[in-house]
Parts: structure tokens; C-alpha cells; sequence
């Protein structure tokens, strides 16, 4: 049988996350409205509010800030694996060839933003923010290059989302290796168990959802108390889940799509919700140019471009790839940019990188500030190729 891709669940992620980008906007806005209105300290409560109950050595009652960043945020990380997962097997992380110029292009948009953020903030107390500039917000980017539509080649849509999802991967190992305080081996076990028990099922090859989903919540839970961050156990389950190189729809296609809007349309604007809630203070903008501020910005904004961009032409001129179909090296710079748009993901590790709530703000505010210059600059680049390439043809047939 010729191996065929099933393309509708990755036509359904670009497409949801194009329009949950949208939504995200406005969850983001809603959050700054409450966080600078007289409902600010009733949202902070509503937050606060503990849900679950303790059973025995059952630990399941936390606050509801926690559900989301800990609970909610596993399901987008489940999806985010999923993704990984099929790119790799089927798509365009499949081969070395297809695969080089993202993992490239992703590996030089972390390494010189985190480079960045350590050359303005090394020794200081704000240092372990390192891993903040690093990421790449999948749904923000895809929204903004969304609406330049057919001004841009598809090719380079795809691009942005390999690269993104290759990026998001980085951020995981990145979350998993340093930003863990203290891991507990007994629990770490149990997650080991459970997870061989997951691995055995796929090997097995038993197809039914319900076999994973099932043992994934205590996968979640014992993750949740081994001290590693419990939104690895996505990661995890996500690359036990079942998948096939024909174009019958798999578990794990069948799963992706049944993830892509719950998370694009609800997860992630909760999220923003609960995390943008940022108050506006008097010397909140000098902030930015703190060397926290300094070290986000510089990081997304100038780090991301530079990153990407130059990785990516060491990636063609070393022979291991080429540029995406119908695009150039300016393309390239605009999609650098793009790359600089750190939202969700850039906010997520800030609140696991500071204990304090000032830095936590700054953050956060620097992260909005960046992500906002990342997105204009990149929509605005982008659309001036677009116009300047018309204006040859148009100057071209009128000769």
C-alpha cells in the first residue's frame, strides 16, 4: 500500500489556529481590562477559588489559577505533542531534507534569543528568565501571517508552522531539564509505570482512545507530584498515542482533531485570560528598559530575527536544504520576525522562571510589549514584499 498523508488534520490546525489566534487577541485584551478596572481584585479571587478535594494521600484540591496553568495547559501540550509527533513521522519534519531548515531555523530562534537575554542579565537575579524569549507562539504567528493571506506563499505558512512546532518541542526539553526545582523518585516512578504501560498498549497495537486517555490522568498526576511540571505528561501521553503512514485517519489524527478547537478556541484564551492580567503602574514602561525588560525584548524582537534568519542560510549554503517554494531570504527575515510573537508560551515559562510578583508583571509586560512590535513589524515587512513585488509586475506589463 503507497503511504498517503491525511492532510486534514493539519489543514484543521492551521485553520483553528488561525481563528484561535483571533480569539486570543481578545482574551488578552478582556485580561488587560480587568487587571487596570475595579473588578481586579474579584477576578483575583475567582482565581484563587480552590477546587477539587483531598482523599486520603490523594492530592486533587488546588486553586483554580493552578487548574489552568497546570491542568488546562497539559491538553494544549497533548496537542503540541501530537503535532510533533505526526510532523515527524509524516510531515514536514519527516525526513532529514524536509526536516533541516526548520529544526535550523528553530534551534538558532532560541539559542540567540536566550544568548541575548544571559549578555544583558548574566549574574543578575533576573538570569534564570534565560528560557523566556526562546519560544515562539504558534497561534499568534499563524493568526498575523492569516491575514496577509495570498500575499505570502503557502509554502512559507507551512514553514512558520514546522518551525514553530520544532520550537515548541525546544521549549518543552527546556522546561523539563531547567526549569525543575525539586523531583521526587518514588512519583516519578509511578509516571514511569504508567507510561510503559501506555507504550506497551501502542506496541500492541491497540487503537482505542479511551486505553490512553484513561491512564493519562494518573500520568498527569503522578508527573504533577514528581515535581517535574505536569504539562510534560501531554507531551508524554501524546507520543504514546497510535498513528499510521496511510491515509486512513489514525488514533492520533482522530485526537488532534478533536483537540485543535477546544484548545485554539477555549484552552488558550483562558490562559491569556488568567496570565495577561497585568495592573498598569507608574514606572511600569521604564521597566522596560530594565535589564529584564531589556533582555525580552532583545530576545524576541532582535534575537528571534537574526536567530532565524541566520540559521536558516546556514542551513541552505551547508547543503541541507533549500528555500521554501516561492519565497527569498526577505521572506525569511519577515518570518524571523513573525517568530518574534513569544506569547503564551514566553508568559508560561516566565511565571515558572520568577516566585516573585514584580518580576512575574515586568515579564509579562515586556513579553506583551515585544510580541506586539514582533507581529506589526513582521505583518508590515511581509506586505510591503508583497506590494513591491505587484509593483514590478504591474511596472513589467506596462513596459
Amino acid at each position: 500500500m503507497s503511504k498517503l498523508i491525511n492532510f486534514r488534520p493539519f489543514k484543521d490546525f492551521l485553520r483553528s489556529g488561525q481563528i484561535g489566534g483571533i480569539i486570543l487577541m481578545l482574551a488578552v485584551i478582556i485580561s488587560l481590562i480587568i487587571a487596570n478596572s475595579p473588578w481586579r481584585e474579584g477576578f483575583t479571587h475567582i482565581l484563587e477559588f480552590q477546587i477539587g478535594k483531598n482523599v486520603g494521600n490523594v492530592q486533587l484540591r488546588y486553586p483554580l489559577e493552578l487548574w489552568i496553568n497546570d491542568g488546562l495547559m497539559a491538553v494544549f501540550f497533548l496537542l503540541v505533542g501530537l503535532e510533533i509527533k505526526r510532523e515527524i513521522l509524516e510531515g514536514e519534519l519527516s525526513s532529514p531534507k524536509k526536516a533541516a531548515m526548520p529544526v535550523f531555523a528553530a534551534l538558532g530562534g532560541m539559542l540567540i534569543p536566550a544568548g541575548i537575554f544571559l549578555l544583558i542579565n548574566g549574574g543578575s537575579e533576573t538570569s534564570h528568565g534565560w528560557g523566556i524569549p526562546m519560544a515562539t507562539d504558534i497561534a499568534f504567528a499563524l493568526a498575523i501571517i492569516s491575514l496577509l493571506g495570498k500575499r505570502v506563499p503557502t509554502s512559507l505558512k507551512i514553514f512558520l508552522a514546522a518551525l514553530a512546532i520544532v520550537d515548541d518541542l525546544g521549549a518543552i526539553l527546556v522546561i523539563a531539564i531547567f526549569y525543575t526545582s525539586e523531583v521526587h523518585l518514588d512519583q516519578l516512578l509511578y509516571s514511569g509505570i504508567i507510561l510503559a504501560l501506555l507504550t506497551a498498549f501502542n506496541l500492541l497495537g491497540v487503537k482505542k482512545l479511551i486505553f490512553y486517555i484513561i491512564p493519562g490522568f494518573f500520568l498527569w498526576y503522578f508527573v504533577h507530584h514528581s515535581g517535574i511540571h505536569a504539562t510534560i505528561a501531554g507531551v508524554l501521553l501524546a507520543f504514546t498515542i497510535p498513528t499510521n503512514p496511510v491515509k486512513a485517519t489514525s488514533p492520533l489524527e482522530k485526537l488532534e482533531h478533536s483537540l485543535t478547537a477546544p484548545v485554539n478556541y477555549f484552552i488558550m484564551p483562558i490562559f491569556a485570560l488568567a496570565n495577561t492580567n497585568i495592573h498598569f503602574e507608574d514606572g511600569m514602561v521604564q521597566g522596560l528598559a530594565s535589564s529584564l525588560g531589556l533582555g525580552i525584548i532583545g530576545g524576541l524582537v532582535l534575537g528571534k530575527t537574526i536567530g532565524i534568519t541566520l540559521f536558516s542560510y546556514l542551513s541552505v549554503k551547508l547543503g541541507f536544504a533549500s528555500l521554501p517554494s516561492r519565497s527569498g531570504w526577505k521572506h525569511i527575515i519577515g518570518l524571523g520576525m513573525l517568530g518574534g510573537i513569544g506569547f503564551t508560551m514566553s508568559v508560561f515559562i516566565a511565571l515558572l522562571s520568577f516566585d516573585q510578583p514584580e518580576f512575574q508583571a515586568e515579564a509579562k509586560f515586556s513579553i506583551l510589549i515585544a510580541s506586539l512590535i514582533a507581529g506589526i513589524s513582521g505583518y508590515l515587512f511581509l506586505n510591503s514584499l508583497y506590494k513591491k513585488r505587484l509593483k514590478k509586475i504591474l511596472v513589467h506589463k506596462n513596459c
